[in-house]
C-alpha cells in the first residue's frame, strides 16, 4: 500500500514558476514508475510527465516539454515537478500516481494572466 500527497499548488502568474511535491509513504517509494498528471475543469485528465525508478529516464507531453521537468528523490520518498514558464493553459487539479495503481489527491494549480 502506498500513500500520496501532492502539495505545491497555488495561484501564480503566467510566466512564473512553480514547484510541486509528491510525499509518498507505505511501500518503497523506488519500485514504482512515477507520473504526474493533470486534469483542467470539463477536461479530462491528461498524462504531464513520469520517471522511471533511477530517474535516468524521463516523458513529457509535448505540451509542457521543455517548461516542466519531472524528477524524484528516493531517499525522501518524494516526486517534484518542477514548473517554468507557467501559461493559463496549465491551469488544472494536478495529481501524482504510483505504478499506475496509486493516486493523491491533487493539488490545484492556476495560472492567471
Amino acid at each position: 500500500q502506498v500513500q500520496l500527497v501532492e502539495s505545491g499548488g497555488k495561484l501564480v502568474q503566467a510566466g512564473g514558476s512553480l514547484r510541486l511535491s509528491c510525499a509518498a509513504s507505505g511501500r518503497t517509494f523506488s519500485d514504482y514508475y512515477m507520473k504526474w498528471f493533470r486534469q483542467a475543469p470539463g477536461k479530462e485528465r491528461e498524462f504531464v510527465a513520469g520517471i522511471t525508478w533511477s530517474g535516468s529516464t524521463t516523458t513529457y507531453a509535448d505540451s509542457v516539454k521543455g517548461r516542466f521537468t519531472i524528477s524524484r528523490d528516493n531517499v525522501k520518498n518524494t516526486l517534484y515537478l518542477q514548473m517554468n514558464i507557467l501559461k493559463p493553459g496549465d491551469t488544472a487539479v494536478y495529481y501524482c500516481n504510483a505504478g499506475e495503481m496509486y493516486w493523491g489527491q491533487g493539488t490545484q494549480v492556476t495560472v492567471s494572466s
